[in-house]
């Protein structure tokens, strides 16, 4: 029989998060509360991988330089399990620390935008290490051995993954992270100074209850279902059910909590997607240049697509975008038919041009493109229909 005298006493699992969420106001300044409850709930979640499906990434992402990113990283070190600072890190030395057998490595990847800002290529292998990693089955395929020898081995890639950077990151790992947009401190925005010699053995028994916490409540976690907030769905829930599961094992106030927070970082991550360019370029077309009007050349497409402020089409890798992209882009969707979407014959006056007609794009913009705005714009000056 177990010896109740040895036996630890259960941990508040509300008031321990509410310690790590305090000791990260300390020294971060995130742009909302959502946040912070956001950070706490992921410090948590990394020390219960196994019992979830997926892990969410969490990314703190901004315009510029010294707003707090790096810092966050390093609170975050303190608190995680395992963890693996990875600046510029190859794809293969991830996957080998991962599947090393001693342990899920925590990985900390800090300045992410040099491998995957404009000016570094597409790393399509650390993009795939990244993408793999998110499910628990995750695997990253190699091949091991000399010559004629060589055999393929899986290497399991399952680890909860941090990362810091510039500007924005692909598509496929925005869509698995919880994104915090972080920015410079207002002159009113006070933080204690970060001295690892002192802060880090905080952090460290913050992470040592963690730990302890996480054991009382895996029982309770593994295999639970939390409920979802109205209209959080599909990869969004995949991305928030650990933290979910982390905040009703808590109790306390953390449920509510998170909920609203969930809320709020989706809604926001909605706001600032825009999408692929193919669907991005669905959706100004629809919004923008095609309001109100059934069919328009594509000559005046282009001029209309390329006047739009804080749209791409003006500069896309240094060109406008012309005839032969827009083509090439748009036969990637289809018609009503199950045709490729091509340009058709306009009459004017006096003359025939290729362009779009409306009804070729009603079918990709209600399966691809966001709803449509409430107050919709009014057609472009010009834009009259002629046959």
């Amino acid at each position: 029989m177990t010896d109740p005298a040895t036996t630890p006493a259960p941990t508040d699992g509300a008031a321990l998060l509410d310690e790590v969420e305090a000791f990260h106001r300390r020294f971060n300044v995130f742009p909302t509360e959502a946040a912070f409850v956001a950070v706490a709930l992921w410090d948590a979640h990394a020390h219960l991988l196994d019992c979830f499906d997926s892990t969410p990434r969490i990314a703190f992402l901004s315009p510029e330089p010294g707003s707090g990113k790096t810092r966050a990283l390093e609170i975050v070190e303190t608190l995680v399990p395992q963890p693996m600072t990875a600046v510029n890190a190859s794809a293969a030395a991830l996957f080998r620390s991962v599947s090393s057998g001693n342990g899920k490595p925590t990985i900390l990847f800090d300045e992410i935008d040099t491998v995957f800002g404009p000016k570094a290529g597409d790393n399509e292998e650390l993009r795939g290490f990244l993408n793999a990693g998110h499910r628990r089955t995750g695997v990253t395929y190699r091949c091991i051995g000399d010559g004629g020898q060589q055999t393929v081995q899986a290497f399991p890639s399952y680890c909860a993954v941090a990362v810091a950077g510039l500007g924005s990151l692909p598509d496929t790992i925005m869509s698995r992270a919880v994104v915090i947009r972080m920015r410079r401190r207002a002159r009113n925005e006070q933080v204690e100074p970060f001295r690892a010699r002192v802060h880090e053995a905080e952090g460290h028994m913050l992470r040592d209850r963690l730990a302890e916490w996480a054991e009382q409540a895996r029982a309770s976690i593994v295999g639970a279902w939390p409920d979802m907030p109205d209209g959080v769905t599909d990869r969004p829930a995949d991305v928030w059910e650990p933290l979910l599961a982390i905040a009703d094992a808590a109790g306390g106030h953390w449920p509510e909590r998170a909920r609203a927070a969930c809320v709020t970082l989706v809604t926001a991550s909605r706001a600032n997607d825009k999408g692929s360019t193919g669907v991005r370029l669905l959706t100004d077309l629809r919004d923008h240049v095609l309001t109100g009007i059934d069919r328009l050349p594509t000559v005046a497409i282009l001029d209309r697509l390329n006047a739009l402020d804080d749209a791409p089409w003006a500069d896309l890798q240094g060109k406008p975008l012309d005839n032969r992209r827009l083509s090439k882009m748009l036969a990637e969707y289809m018609t009503a038919d199950n045709e490729p979407i091509a340009s058709r014959n306009i009459k004017t006056a006096g003359s025939v041009l290729k362009g779009y007609y409306s009804a070729d794009l009603w079918d990709a913009w209600a399966r691809y493109c966001p709803p449509p705005p409430e107050s919709p714009l009014p057609p472009l000056p010009g834009t009259e229909n002629t046959i």
